[in-house]
């Protein structure tokens, strides 16, 4: 599970050099993803800051420059590393939207009350969310998609999701 700074959502990811002026590749995962640019400065999990000025749309990124990194050598250094913003900096969401960030370490719960686990983390591969569902009777851990249907229920307040997984889906 990735741990993000206390007070901090990731909103994006340095996916190395772009070019030979000092450009990073972007992936933004704000919508809409421009939106990324808008909360600048960013900060790495190690605390250093960078403002973000997108310069063009490139192929599953943008070209961005990021303040201070002047070379395709320092751009590619940050390969990797993710792009944090001050949660007060975001919007506030819909009764029904989440952040990633919520959902990672709620307890995984059934119908019936019985903890199955935690959600070790939030996977988006262009078709929904899907959680990683990691707990002591869960060989490897269980992906279950983050659909109402099933996760019917989610209480930030409480720590946990509720989830009805179709049937096998947990054994």
């Amino acid at each position: 599970m990735v741990k993000e700074p206390d007070g901090m959502v990731c909103v994006g990811a340095i996916a190395g050099a772009f070019g030979v002026r000092g450009e990073a590749r972007i992936k933004s995962f704000c919508v809409p993803p421009e939106a990324i640019a808008d909360y600048n400065p960013l900060c790495l999990a190690d605390g250093r800051e960078f403002d973000l000025k997108i310069n063009r749309l490139i192929k599953a990124g943008y070209a961005a420059k990021l303040s201070g990194v002047t070379s395709n050598e320092a751009a590619d250094a940050l390969r990797g590393e993710r792009l944090y913003a001050p949660r007060e900096r975001l919007p506030n969401l819909p009764d029904d939207e989440f952040y990633h960030a919520d959902l990672i370490g709620l307890s995984v719960v059934d119908p019936g009350g019985t903890v199955l686990g935690k959600v070790h983390a939030v996977h988006d591969h262009g078709a929904g969310d899907l959680l990683e569902v990691l707990g002591p009777g869960l060989k490897g851990g269980v992906m279950l998609p983050f659909t109402r249907e099933v996760v019917p229920t989610v209480d930030l307040q409480a720590g946990r999701l509720i989830v009805d997984p179709p049937e096998g889906t947990l054994e």
